[in-house]
């Protein structure tokens, strides 16, 4: 298997375990995606996208109806989308993927999480260099075969193709994800969710007391109400 399978069997969906949070990050992505390209999923592949991956983390239904109903009101403010760079205590890389309506409280957040913790914030373009920006779609396997896929999609920017319990994952770089996304409906593949990942290019290895520091940070960084996602560049060791 490839980089990428290695990279999500590490993570293991872990930003979906908390149904709550999960829910808050799927409501500001259904705003964004409103405000973008307007309330009809039909002519808005973002939303399109948002909403399949709200049935995958078993959002009711009326609660993505109600947040594109509240997103679609002109006095609901929009999120702005913020990265932030830095460095976790011995060296681990972080970056840091917010969606905030104000970006003062979220700097001010991120940065003291970073100094109490032995962290350090950079400046922009200090980290990300350091870590493959991704997309990736998980259809139903139906009939399909992984080596047939990954052959067709080739062309398509499609890098790696694997199975998991959950489906057939495709991963390709960024800028590949309307193009790939347009290509599966053509061919009426059930998309059964999408994102974008940021995949460290090279990892590395702590002792278990130096992962523990670094995961206090991570994880008091997750728990923020502004962050969407966190990677690192460090080996979890369970």
């Amino acid at each position: 298997m490839g980089r990428a399978f290695e990279f999500r069997k590490a993570r293991k969906m872990k930003r979906w375990s908390a149904m709550a949070k999960t829910f808050t990050r799927i409501g500001k992505d259904i705003v964004m995606s409103v405000k973008e390209g307007g309330s009809d999923p039909n002519n808005n592949s973002r939303l399109r996208a948002v909403i399949q991956n709200a049935k995958a983390a078993n959002m009711p239904k009326e609660n993505v109806e109600r947040a594109i109903k509240k997103a679609s009101d002109k006095n609901t403010g929009d999120f702005k989308e913020v990265l932030f760079e830095g460095y976790a205590p011995h060296g681990i890389a972080v970056l840091v993927e917010t969606a905030t309506d104000n970006n003062n409280r979220t700097v001010a957040n991120i940065r003291s999480y970073f100094n109490k913790l032995n962290g350090s914030l950079g400046t922009t373009g200090s980290v990300e260099f350091m870590f493959d920006h991704s997309c990736n779609f998980r259809i139903n396997p139906n009939d399909h075969e992984v080596d047939e896929i990954e052959l067709e999609f080739i062309d398509y920017g499609v890098e790696e193709v694997f199975k998991d319990e959950d489906g057939i994952v495709l991963y390709a770089p960024f800028e590949y994800y309307g193009i790939i996304q347009k290509e599966l409906e053509k061919r009426n593949f059930e998309i059964l969710s999408s994102d974008f990942e940021r995949i460290p290019q090279v990892i590395k290895r702590l002792s278990i007391d130096k992962q523990k520091e670094v995961l206090q940070l991570i994880e008091k960084i997750e728990d923020d109400e502004d962050v969407q996602n966190v990677y690192h560049s460090m080996e979890i060791k369970n």
